[in-house]
């Protein structure tokens, strides 16, 4: 279970961020902060694994809040340290770099659709996932190094021309819940969506990395394209 700290100053945005988050199979919310000040203090309680850090806030702004985070994460030894994600209308590119270099996962600019969130929490789990199973042979290898430094979850990026928001979710989704695989013809069936447009979804995720193709051979004609979900 990863435990999620969510700080920003609006109280509305504060609870859709949570929602989302709690919606999410391996996610809890522990705590919720308003301020620059009640974030480090609830941190330095709840001791979460990620915190969603807004830059606007009444009191410092989130890399001030992250900066000291980190100088508490270093001053104990036993404290682990946790992961940042900003979700923010900042747009300066000075802060999106000094974002980066204080250590944040990713940098998400408001507004943007609940996707591109749960798309970054299933980055922070892969990347966990991925720790915990360096964790236990102890050392990394560099095809190891170059997954965790050299993939970034296309996240934000938009979509192909002809190719829609809500059909893109829905085509995840039936992938998702077939972790065997499934072909267009059958992602079509379960998704109630012509098989052009399915394989056209399926082929657009397979380009970007979050879906694997297989190819099933049987009695004559090509083989069959299978899908899985890989992210």
């Amino acid at each position: 279970m990863t435990n999620v700290l969510v700080v920003d100053d609006d109280f509305m945005v504060a609870k859709v961020h949570s929602r989302c988050v709690s919606a999410m199979d391996g996610f809890t919310v522990v705590g919720v902060a308003h301020s620059g000040a009640d974030a480090l203090r609830a941190a330095e309680r709840l001791r979460p694994d990620l915190v969603l850090l807004d830059v606007y806030l009444p009191d410092m702004d989130g890399l001030d809040v992250l900066r000291e985070l980190r100088a508490a994460e270093a001053l104990d030894a036993d404290r682990p340290t946790a992961d940042a994600l900003f979700i923010t209308a900042a747009r300066d590119a000075g802060v999106v770099r000094a974002a980066l270099r204080a250590g944040a996962l990713h940098y998400l600019i408001k507004p943007f659709h609940q996707a591109a969130l749960r798309e970054q929490l299933r980055h922070v789990a892969s990347l966990r996932t991925r720790f915990d199973a360096l964790a236990v042979h102890g050392q990394a290898r560099q095809e190891d190094v170059d997954q965790l430094f050299g993939t970034r979850p296309p996240g934000s990026r938009e979509l192909p021309k002809g190719l829609a928001a809500h059909t893109a979710e829905l085509v995840e989704r039936t992938v998702r819940a077939h972790p065997e695989g499934l072909s267009a013809t059958e992602c079509a069936e379960a998704g109630a969506l012509s098989r052009v447009s399915a394989r056209r979804y399926l082929e657009f995720f397979a380009a970007t990395g979050r879906a694997e193709v297989t190819l099933r051979y049987g009695g004559t004609g090509r083989p069959e394209r299978r899908y899985r979900w890989v992210v």
